[in-house]
């Protein structure tokens, strides 16, 4: 298993490479996700190194502009954001400092969603609100899987990012199948090679087993069609506009939730 410090040239080497490939393009989309990844990786990489303390903070983080996002695709109100997020920032800083307890913050957390639209007698979407409130809960929640996981943590968020961006560039190249209604552009020819990049990353960074392998291959691509139903259920296009060319936050930890969550599960 790798090291945080020991992933840093890897890191560097792949923003490098992937910085004169997207020069090369001259595309000016490209070049804007290019600054959002360098700008991102070295906040994302110096979190990992403090170890839980500073994941713990990233994730409480992210999983506070997700919920922002998340609400807003789910039209839910300022009390059940509220609530959804303290629910998720709880299960970050309980996995942190009593991770015995996660399972009982998370039933607290549940209760607490159940409670909003309940003791304001929302009969017309109360129900509405309920389930979206509790997805929000067990998708943004896996976050506080991040804490326990030190470096194994990066690696699967480097792998499930270069697999999706193999992805999308041969799915467009090399067209086929698309892999389901949820996302017309998405194609099985992307996904599989996406697939045999996210695992060829796992192994050059000394992390591939069986559950990592299927976390990447499996989790990933269901994360990208999870979100993809959600906006699609919204008619949204994407779940925010203020990350330059790459939408909001939840559309770039969509695949690694899920990926992550598959990990926890086999793991």
């Amino acid at each position: 298993m790798t090291t945080v410090p020991a992933l840093v040239p890897y890191l560097g080497g792949a923003l490098a490479v992937g910085g004169l490939a997207v020069a090369a393009t001259r595309r000016r989309e490209l070049m804007m996700r290019w600054c959002v990844w360098a700008l991102g990786v070295p906040v994302v990489t110096g979190a990992f190194w403090l170890g839980p303390p500073g994941i713990a903070v990233l994730a409480a983080v992210v999983g506070v502009v997700a919920v922002l996002e998340f609400g807003g695709l789910l039209r839910l109100g300022p009390a059940d954001r509220a609530v959804l997020g303290a629910a998720v920032v709880g299960l970050v800083l309980t996995a942190w400092l009593a991770p015995g307890e996660v399972l009982r913050v998370a039933a607290a957390g549940a209760l607490a969603i159940a409670g909003v639209p309940l003791l304001s007698g929302d009969a017309e979407h109360g129900l509405r609100r309920l389930g979206a409130g509790l997805l929000g809960l067990v998708w943004l929640g896996v976050l506080a899987g991040l804490v326990p996981s030190g470096a194994l943590g990066l690696v699967l968020f480097v792998a499930v990012s270069i697999a999706d961006i193999v992805a999308y560039a041969a799915g467009r190249r090399l067209g086929g199948p698309r892999l389901s209604p949820l996302s017309p552009a998405k194609r099985w020819s992307g996904t599989l090679a996406g697939a045999a990049a996210g695992l060829l990353t796992l192994a050059v960074l000394s992390s591939l087993t069986w559950q990592t392998a299927v976390a990447v291959a499996v989790g990933g691509p269901l994360g990208d069609l999870l979100e993809s139903m959600v906006k699609r259920g919204a008619r949204a296009k994407d779940a925010g506009r203020w990350l330059a060319g790459s939408g909001g936050l939840l559309d770039r930890v969509d695949s690694l939730l899920v990926a992550l969550a598959v990990l926890l599960v086999l793991g």
